[in-house]
């Protein structure tokens, strides 16, 4: 057995949404998800009611054997979400997202926290620098503030999933 102290990154940013919590939360799903982000195709959901749930498990290409996703809470009533993302021989990843009402809108506190799996694990988490959080935190939220406005996603151009 091998016992080892963690290579780990957590990173937390707030995004300002121009919308309440009501209409961002359920914007927050695997399948919702590919209405505002240009190019998010997850290969599987598992769902009872066909969006995200407790208890819902999606797949997405990543690293070099894609990534399964867990959401462990998904609390409407408070706007409280938790995922898993595990991506074998990178990271293992846990994903809070809490929306709060704001008098413009919402604001989101989303923390990403990734634990390194072995080598290209901890590339990755050397890599998970704040201003790299920063910045594809700054871009989800202006993806999810234009289809909150407009109803269509976000064109980037080279765009490329970026979750």
């Amino acid at each position: 057995m091998q016992i080892s102290k963690p290579i780990r990154a957590t990173r937390t940013y707030t995004q300002r949404l121009i919308a309440g919590p009501d209409a961002v939360f359920p914007l927050l799903c695997p399948v919702r998800e590919a209405e505002w982000i240009e190019g998010w195709d997850p290969a599987r959901v598992v769902s009872t009611s066909g969006v995200a749930e407790a208890d819902c498990v999606f797949t997405t290409a990543a690293g070099p054997l894609g990534a399964v996703w867990y959401i462990t809470r998904h609390e409407r009533a408070t706007g409280f979400v938790e995922m898993l993302k595990i991506t074998p021989l990178v990271t293992a990843c846990r994903l809070t997202i809490q929306l709060r009402a704001t008098a413009t809108g919402s604001d989101a506190e989303i923390s990403y926290t990734h634990t390194s799996l072995g080598p290209s694990g901890d590339a990755f988490v050397a890599a998970f620098s704040e201003d790299f959080y920063r910045q594809f935190m700054q871009d989800w939220e202006s993806r999810l503030n234009h289809f909150l406005a407009h109803g269509t996603a976000l064109k980037v151009a080279g765009d490329s999933n970026p979750a």
